[in-house]
């Protein structure tokens, strides 16, 4: 038996009410001084303590009547189990999403998350179950079904907490609806979202997929009505410039995300941790601003930059890194075949003049003749272009075949003074082709550059309309490690390219002084020239930054030397953690914002999403519309449910109305023993 309102059972103390008085009115006989007991009537023993027992029985029933009606209105009821058992008649199964991105971050707010989710667990009992994910750009911890609620509480208890991912509600909330759906063991089910409803978690989203029917959704909403945040959503560095620039520039955007404006901040520029540029940023009315930093650097290097904001309450999303290599000048070996006084008859003037012709140029240029030729020339070059020559001495061709093997370049273009035969001979292991004889057209007639490789890197950037006009070139049979990079209007290769080591030479099949073309006079030349030994002496272009999340190739040049001896690559994140990453799996996956170390002061930069620290938020009532079913029927509350099923119950036993009338007949009874009872 268990009571439905057990308070009422305090008023069963009120049963001594009745004996209280008893003890309290009750008084010794009087004493009275007769002078003669001859006129008083003699009573019997067996009348007083019939008396005496009327006054007992009368005391017991209504004690008795008072404890009646106490439990009348406890509401008894007969149920084999306990009241509690009774109460949750209705076990359920429960997935609790808990939201560990990077906005949990701001003030209290996963705090009040872990406290949230503690509560639906204190709201659960022993007969349901529950499962418990945490997420953030996708599930991240998963804890499966199941009746252990301690467990899942000291789970919940031990979670490190939010974060530096972007949030998404739907994959979380799909894979809590397959749960449900494959693992549940009860009829009632629900899925508690706890976050601060971050609105761009709303953002991919799928549209037509709502949970299963007859799954309820619960959304607790742990974030601030108001907040004030600046956060850089974008910063414009350069990853790779030439020591030779004046100045270089980093443009930073800077923009309100939270629901409380905020106009005003400091932003300071580190390189190499030193403060090279500080700005005001004042957003005025506006939403967002862009500051320039220009700053200088004086030394070529790597550079570790860092852009900062001050005065603001969250200071996660205030930092940008990036990296930068200033590069020096690019040291290139010309080797004249064709020497003129005449200025306009020098093969290598045009050629000279493209590279040195304009300020800060990027190019150091040392131009030679073949009598003059040192080894100590060709050991301080990244790049040698042969000219309108055919052969060289075998010793020196010997040390440009192990320069480019070691990464150097050599660009040969021959012109009409070079000889087949010497040249196939002198730079057959150089060369990626054999020229076999030269093609000089008629006067009126010309070849056009007519097929590319567009997306070679050396090519990419002038993707355009090509009018140089060729009279003359080399017919070629390429080498079957070459590769054709450009073609004339005939099919005739015009640019070839043949790895060797780890290093390149390119052959092109026409001068490049006014012999046999005007192209030294078109508006493509320079840039030709330029883009063609950025390819051959600059390094790839490295990404200056990466974001939490990306899954970053590791250079090849960190990896080399571990593949040979299958030792592991060590990464030192920002906050002095080792990542190992296996040689033969070259990969790493973001995960912390700032400087990630690697071997031979190799640096990458991540930054979180901007998207992440937008704190703008949505109503916890519309993400209940977007993927509620509407098949689902709206639950009652749990007291409304537990009401329910006690009066479904109640109702056939009635066992209160029996108690009242039971208390009724004895009422009855003791009106009736009152009367008769000697007072």
């Amino acid at each position: 038996m268990g009571f439905l309102s057990p308070l009422f059972l305090l008023g069963l103390l009120a049963a001594a009410i009745p004996v209280a008085i008893h003890l309290i009115k009750r008084e010794d006989p009087p004493k009275l001084l007769f002078g003669s007991l001859r006129f008083l009537k003699q009573t019997s023993k067996k009348l007083i303590l019939f008396q005496k027992v009327q006054q007992w029985l009368l005391l017991l029933l209504r004690s008795l009547l008072i404890c009646l009606v106490v439990l009348a209105f406890a509401r008894p009821l007969l149920y084999q189990g306990s009241l509690a058992q009774l109460v949750d008649a209705e076990p359920e199964s429960v997935v609790i999403l808990l939201d560990t991105s990077l906005s949990m971050q701001f003030g209290d707010r996963f705090e009040r998350a872990i406290e949230q989710a503690q509560d639906v667990l204190d709201g659960l009992s022993s007969g349901d179950e529950v499962a418990v994910v945490t997420f953030a750009a996708g599930t991240q911890d998963t804890r499966e079904l199941s009746s252990d609620l301690d467990s899942q509480r000291q789970f919940i208890e031990e979670l490190e907490g939010p974060g530096y991912e972007r949030v998404r509600f739907y994959p979380p909330l799909q894979l809590a609806d397959d749960m449900l759906a494959r693992q549940a063991i009860h009829d009632q089910r629900r899925v508690v979202l706890i976050s601060d409803f971050q609105a761009d978690g709303l953002s991919d989203d799928v549209q037509g997929w709502r949970l299963a029917p007859g799954v309820a959704f619960q959304g607790i909403d742990v974030g601030d009505e108001r907040s004030s945040n600046l956060t850089l959503t974008d910063v414009r560095a350069p990853m790779q410039v030439m020591e030779t620039t004046d100045n270089y520039e980093v443009l930073a955007r800077v923009r309100s995300t939270g629901s409380v404006f905020q106009p005003r901040a400091n932003l300071t520029l580190r390189m190499n941790g030193e403060v090279v540029g500080q700005e005001a940023v004042d957003l005025g009315d506006r939403s967002e601003a862009v500051i320039t930093f220009p700053f200088e650097l004086e030394d070529s290097g790597s550079y570790r930059g860092e852009l900062r904001l001050s005065d603001d309450d969250f200071d996660v999303d205030n930092r940008w890194y990036f990296t930068m290599n200033v590069l020096p000048p690019m040291r290139v070996l010309v080797i004249n075949g064709a020497p003129s006084s005449d200025w306009f008859d020098d093969e290598a003037h045009w050629f000279v003049l493209a590279l040195e012709g304009m300020e800060n140029s990027p190019f150091a240029v040392t131009t030679t003749t073949p009598s003059d030729l040192s080894a100590d020339m060709l050991a301080s070059s990244d790049a040698v272009v042969v000219l309108n020559l055919d052969t060289l001495p075998a010793a020196f061709v010997d040390d440009m075949s192990d320069f480019v093997r070691q990464g150097g370049a050599v660009w040969f273009a021959p012109g009409d003074r070079v000889r087949a035969d010497a040249f196939s001979r002198s730079f057959a292991e150089l060369s990626p082709a054999t020229l076999q004889a030269p093609n000089v057209l008629g006067e009126a007639e010309y070849q056009l550059i007519a097929d590319m490789d567009r997306r070679h890197p050396a090519l990419s950037g002038l993707n355009v309309d090509w009018t140089a006009r060729f009279q003359g070139f080399w017919q070629v049979t390429p080498s079957d490690e070459a590769e054709v990079l450009m073609r004339f209007d005939s099919g005739a290769p015009m640019v070839m390219e043949r790895s060797l080591g780890d290093g390149h030479t390119v052959l092109l099949t026409t001068s490049l002084d006014l012999g046999w073309s005007n192209f030294p006079l078109q508006g493509l030349y320079v840039p030709f020239v330029h883009e063609m030994l950025r390819y051959l002496i600059q390094p790839p272009q490295q990404q200056g930054a990466w974001q939490i999340g990306d899954r970053i190739v590791l250079d090849e040049s960190m990896l080399d030397a571990r593949r040979v001896s299958g030792e592991e690559l060590v990464l030192t994140q920002s906050d002095g953690q080792q990542v190992r990453i296996d040689s033969q799996s070259p990969y790493y996956t973001a995960s912390m914002p700032g400087f990630v170390e690697g071997p031979d002061n190799r640096t990458l930069a991540v930054n979180i999403e901007p998207a992440a620290a937008q704190l703008n938020r949505v109503a916890v009532a519309t993400v209940n519309d977007r993927i509620l079913n509407p098949e689902t029927t709206p639950r009652a509350s749990e007291q409304v449910r537990s009401a329910q099923l006690i009066a479904d119950l109640e109702h056939p036993q009635r066992l209160w109305w029996w108690i009242l009338m039971v208390a009724a007949l004895m009422l009855i009874l003791e009106a009736w023993i009152a009367n008769r009872t000697y007072r």
